[in-house]
Order: C-alpha cells, then sequence, then structure tokens
C-alpha cells in the first residue's frame, strides 16, 4: 500500500494543481484534430489546465498526442473507472486522475497512482470513506443534483480538512459563487464548450469564453 507520507505528498500536489487551475474544462473528443483545436482554444483564453474524459476511443491517443504536442497544458485524465484506465492514463503522460464516483476497489488503486487523483463523490458518507483512506481533496460530482453550494456549505463542518472541485450544472453565471465557497479548490465544467459551436468549427467562441473563465478565476482570487 502506499505510505501516508506518499499519500500526503500526493494529495498536497493534487490540491495545488486544482488551486492553480481555477476553472477545470471537462472535454470529450472524437478526433485527434478536435483535441488539438479545443487546447489551442483553452490555452489562448487562458485556461491552462483541463480534464479530459475516457469516453470515447480516441480518448487515450489525443491525451497522449497533446502532452506530446502542447508541453505547456496540464492535462487530466477524467471519467476514470478502473485500473485500467489508471494504467493507460498514466502510460499516455496524464498529470492527474479525476473520477466520477469512487466505489472501494478503485479508490484502492487510485492510492497506488503515482500521479495526483481527485477521487469523485457525491454524498458525505462516500466523502468519509476516501477520507479515511488518505484523500483530502475530492470531486464533488453531479455537483448541483446533490445540492450545490448547499451541499459544500453542510461539508464544510463535519470534513472541515477537505477541498472539493464541484463538477456538474455549474455554468458562467454561477462559477464566481462556487469559487467563493471557502473549501472549493477549483470548479469544473463544460460552458465553454458548447456543441454547437463544437460542431460550427466555432473554437473563437470556446477561447472567449475560455478568457471569461480565467477572469472569474483572477477575481474570484484577488
Amino acid at each position: 500500500m502506499a505510505t501516508a507520507s506518499t499519500m500526503s505528498e500526493r494529495q498536497q500536489r493534487a490540491a495545488e494543481l486544482l488551486r492553480a487551475a481555477g476553472v477545470l474544462p471537462v472535454i470529450t473528443v472524437h478526433a485527434l484534430d478536435e483535441a488539438r483545436a479545443i487546447a489551442d482554444a483553452l490555452l489562448e483564453g487562458g485556461l491552462h489546465t483541463l480534464e479530459l474524459t475516457l469516453r470515447t476511443p480516441v480518448a487515450i491517443d489525443a491525451l497522449a498526442m497533446l502532452k506530446r504536442e502542447r508541453p505547456d497544458i496540464v492535462i487530466g485524465a477524467g471519467t476514470v473507472l478502473d485500473a485500467d484506465h489508471i494504467r493507460a492514463s498514466i502510460d499516455a503522460g496524464a498529470d492527474f486522475l479525476v473520477t466520477p464516483g469512487t466505489p472501494p476497489a478503485l479508490a484502492d488503486a487510485l492510492a497506488e497512482a503515482d500521479i495526483p487523483v481527485v477521487p469523485g463523490a457525491a454524498t458525505p458518507t462516500e466523502f468519509m470513506a476516501l477520507r479515511a483512506r488518505g484523500f483530502r481533496n475530492c470531486k464533488l460530482f453531479p455537483a448541483s443534483a446533490v445540492g450545490g453550494l448547499a451541499m459544500l456549505k453542510g461539508l464544510a463542518g463535519p470534513l472541515h480538512d477537505m477541498r472539493f472541485c464541484p463538477t456538474g450544472g455549474i455554468s458562467e453565471s454561477n462559477a464566481a459563487e462556487f469559487l467563493a465557497q471557502p473549501n472549493v479548490l477549483c470548479i469544473g465544467g463544460s460552458w465553454m464548450l458548447d456543441k454547437g459551436w463544437l460542431d460550427a468549427g466555432d473554437y473563437g467562441r470556446v477561447r472567449e469564453t475560455a478568457a471569461r473563465a480565467a477572469q472569474i478565476v483572477r477575481d474570484a482570487r484577488g
């Protein structure tokens, strides 16, 4: 098993990574050219960290390609569901791992991963189980569906040493409210990746919305 110090160090790295990101764009790609175009638009808008979900056959190849071709970008593998996903993501060069939920077997595998991890959960009981394993920085998902800001405020008392990246239902209109919550390190979202814009190849809109998201983070952090 991973030692407590190793877990602590990795969790510290996860916290630093999430705080530096502020906003974590959650992207799903269907082609390598699309991955390049999205990543470039986000970078140009000022968002240098992204979560690339493992929801399509091209995802791992896209992750590896972006790590080779865009060394300035920090890429997390998202929708990590099992140990095979963990191994493939690390082999492709992922900087961190994100899960939508974290059953015990996956939590065990994440504890052994040698890169930062952000395990997902939706209830106090699940977060307590992750905390017992040494995780302190977690994804709240699906955030809005399970209470959003009210849930985060409720968790702040009993789980005062945990920090969160709420994802799901967050938009440009409420991003600042979530970032203002003291136990929020980062917010995840896809509002800067509107499907209509992507289908139309309108990456200028992606860049503009990413720039506004980056400004929201700067304003929130003072």
